[in-house]
């Protein structure tokens, strides 16, 4: 059964939105009372800010996805980008389990060098099948770079 263009796009970005609603399920709770009271570097953003860049981030994942995904019948790894895709889909949101939801930012830190090393691949493996889809995800390396530095000072400050 052939899927439909408008059909893999909506599915593209709401299985990115899952994992990001997975991982505010860790989040959330933790806010207002963990969070709140650890030591942060000057630079941490406000708490509200997260949620709008988040949830673009994750559209344009999905967006980077669905470029990929369109293009599985004319390039054989895109399979394997896709599979790439998801592990770092997954990775995502285990950092918020291990950060937010163990209270732990030594396990953050692992795991989200670990999530950037897989966007990194996913970005590589996405370029050679669309220039496009890896540069839509440009964004968010920035972003989870600046988490990871974020994620290392609260460390270094508790």
């Amino acid at each position: 059964m052939r899927i439909s263009k408008p059909i893999k796009f909506l599915v593209a970005i709401l299985v990115c939105l899952l994992a990001g609603f997975i991982g505010s399920l860790f989040t959330t709770p933790s806010i207002p009372t963990w969070y709140e009271s650890l030591n942060k570097p000057s630079f941490n953003p406000p708490n509200w800010l997260f949620a709008p860049v988040w949830t673009t981030l994750y559209v344009l994942m999905g967006i980077s996805a669905y470029m990929i995904w369109e293009k599985s019948s004319r390039y054989k790894s895109s399979n394997t980008a896709l599979k790439i895709f998801f592990v770092q889909l997954v990775l995502n949101s285990i950092w918020s389990m291990l950060f937010f939801g163990l209270r732990n930012p030594l396990y953050g830190f692992i795991g989200i060098v670990l999530l950037w090393f897989a966007i990194l691949f996913t970005m590589l493996k996405f370029y050679r099948i669309s220039k496009k889809a890896a540069y839509l995800l440009v964004p968010y390396i920035l972003w989870v770079s600046f988490a990871s530095l974020l994620n290392f000072y609260i460390l270094i400050l508790n």
